[in-house]
């Protein structure tokens, strides 16, 4: 079945937390998610603040730096090395998508980025993006420390609040709540598809 590798991968990223390269891969996965990879940090940070919900909100601060550097080097992407950053958009986007990205930039420019930061819209889209239409690289930063930071210190915080109840619930309805959360991940991608 499929969700007995989604729960051996669960136990798995649960096991980071009681290493000593927990919150080193925690920062090298919401960098390379910000600019190329596929998965969200928020799982990894999940299993970190819940197997230590006394360092959530430190973790949280790693998940952000880690993710506005990540968006740093996605705005280099798009700025610098556009055959590579088209690559990387269009596996998310239609070709004919990209004028519609465009026109989101000029119009909302912090709030398109910060929307994409916030939301399960995919990030990396708007950082490859928004160096390639040139958005201004200070406005872009503040929108994604704050969108991104929002992000991952409300996680955070339900985190510290909730601890091992929360471990215990995620325990007993990891099936469920899987499903729920790659719904969401599917649908972040067809809200994207649909605005653009």
């Amino acid at each position: 079945m499929l969700l007995k590798p989604l729960r051996r991968l669960y136990d798995w990223v649960l096991h980071w937390a009681h290493t000593p390269y927990g919150a080193l891969a925690l920062f090298a996965l919401a960098v390379a998610e910000a600019s190329f990879f596929p998965v969200p940090p928020d799982v990894l940070l999940m299993a970190l603040g819940l197997s230590l919900p006394r360092r959530a909100f430190r973790y949280a601060l790693l998940c952000t730096a880690g993710s506005v550097l990540g968006g740093a080097l996605g705005f280099l992407i798009g700025a610098q090395f556009w055959h590579l950053g088209k690559r990387i958009i269009l596996a998310y986007v239609e070709p004919q998508s990209l004028e519609a990205v465009r026109a989101y930039f000029l119009r909302y420019e912090a709030w398109a980025i910060a929307v994409a930061g916030f939301t399960p819209i995919p990030y990396k889209v708007f950082t490859i993006a928004a160096g390639f239409f040139r958005v201004d690289f200070g406005v872009f930063i503040v929108a994604s420390l704050l969108s991104r930071g929002a992000r991952f210190f409300l996680v955070a915080g339900l985190l510290y609040l909730l601890g091992p109840p929360a471990k215990r619930f995620i325990d007993r309805y990891f099936n469920i709540l899987s499903i729920l959360f790659m719904a969401l991940l599917i649908g972040g991608f067809v809200l994207l598809k649909y605005l653009l």
